[in-house]
């Protein structure tokens, strides 16, 4: 599976351009695909999750047993998790979660997930990220 760069200036474009939306919803919209960008570009492990997805659960265990920190975002606990989910859609082309990034870069969900890691490739693009944020293998990835 080939790791997919995210289209950060085309996706806030195509909600500008939706032309049933209402100012407010666009405006709504915008503010949820920036939040979700800054959320990856400050983490090095964001996992999309929903608490009830055994799916989720087995990927933040992978990653709990790796004792790799993460952020999990977990939709339906948010008012606005089904918009948020809709953004990732459109971002990574699924709907269905966990919507994992590494790095910056959607890796994909659970099971891509634990094929990198058997793959050996997975705490590679986590050491990645920490080098580049300046980070050791002490400190969370993840801010509070």
């Amino acid at each position: 599976m080939a790791l997919k760069a995210l289209p950060r200036l085309s996706l806030l474009r195509s909600w500008r351009r939706m032309g049933n939306s209402t100012s407010a919803t666009t405006d709504s919209n915008t503010a949820a695909a920036n939040q979700i960008e800054q959320t990856i570009s400050d983490n090095c492990v964001v996992i999309f999750s929903k608490t009830t997805c055994s799916y989720c659960n087995m990927a933040k265990k992978l990653f709990e047993d790796m004792d790799v920190n993460y952020t999990a975002i977990e939709l339906d606990m948010y008012e606005n998790g089904s918009q948020f989910q809709d953004i990732l859609h459109q971002m990574t082309g699924g709907r269905t979660v966990p919507r994992i990034f590494i790095n910056g870069t959607f890796v994909g969900g659970a099971t891509d997930t634990q094929r990198l890691h058997r793959e050996g490739k997975l705490l590679p693009l986590v050491h990645q990220c920490l080098l580049r944020s300046g980070r050791n293998s002490e400190q969370p990835c993840s801010l509070p």
